[in-house]
């Protein structure tokens, strides 16, 4: 990847010589992405596309290089206090608690704003899955599982959004419902999304940029 030139304008999040290493595989990343923007990674099995959504998020350790979100240099910083919100590919909810709570878990001390949970009600309204949230997660779909998992992920107040395969389970009708939903989410809020695809369609409609790995 190259480290883009914007002038004078701040990025949200700029990574500059970011090395990674597991096992025998090694990459370095160059990458600048401004508030409102969406980035898209692409590229085959084995890339390194996950392992960079989780070196971000301090769950893989980076081995030298810049790591600067909103403002602070948090390569050094442990999972916990980096200011993202993973999307993770298996969802991670915790199939003992309804959806409600499970959804409330993703803001702090799992209590939102009231602002914070009408956004939630509307875009659970928006993405069909309203009549789930009294629901356990065992009696959702993969599909509808996964639309909430990122209603979750998207809008927990974190700068940086990092979505893995956010769109996998999802019918072509949900998949650009939910695309374009993301889009004007991370575009209204000024914040920035980083999220792997397979799908060149993805790309095309909701990239500002597009990082290919090999």
């Amino acid at each position: 990847m190259s480290l883009a030139s914007r002038g004078e304008k701040t990025p949200l999040l700029a990574i500059q010589r970011l090395q990674i290493r597991q096992g025998t595989h090694f990459w370095e990343h160059n990458l600048q992405l401004h508030a409102g923007e969406v980035a898209v990674i692409k590229g085959p099995s084995g890339c390194g596309k996950t392992t960079l959504l989780e070196a971000l998020a301090g769950f893989v350790p980076i081995e030298s290089g810049c790591l600067v979100i909103a403002g602070d240099s948090v390569e050094n910083w442990p999972a916990e206090k980096r200011p993202v919100s993973l999307l993770f590919q298996q969802q991670n909810f915790f199939e003992h608690l309804d959806i409600t709570t499970n959804l409330k878990l993703g803001f702090p001390n799992a209590s939102p704003s009231t602002h914070q949970w009408q956004q939630v009600l509307n875009a659970c309204q928006l993405l069909g899955v309203a009549a789930f949230l009294e629901r356990k997660p065992s009696e959702l779909s993969g599909g509808q599982k996964q639309r909430l998992a990122l209603i979750r992920t998207v809008l927990r107040p974190q700068p940086l959004v990092l979505l893995d395969e956010p769109f996998s389970a999802l019918d072509d009708h949900h998949r650009q419902l939910a695309g374009d939903w993301l889009r004007e989410e991370i575009k209204a809020s000024q914040r920035a999304a980083l999220l792997v695809s397979h799908r060149p369609e993805d790309a095309e409609r909701l990239a500002d940029q597009l990082l290919l790995l090999e």
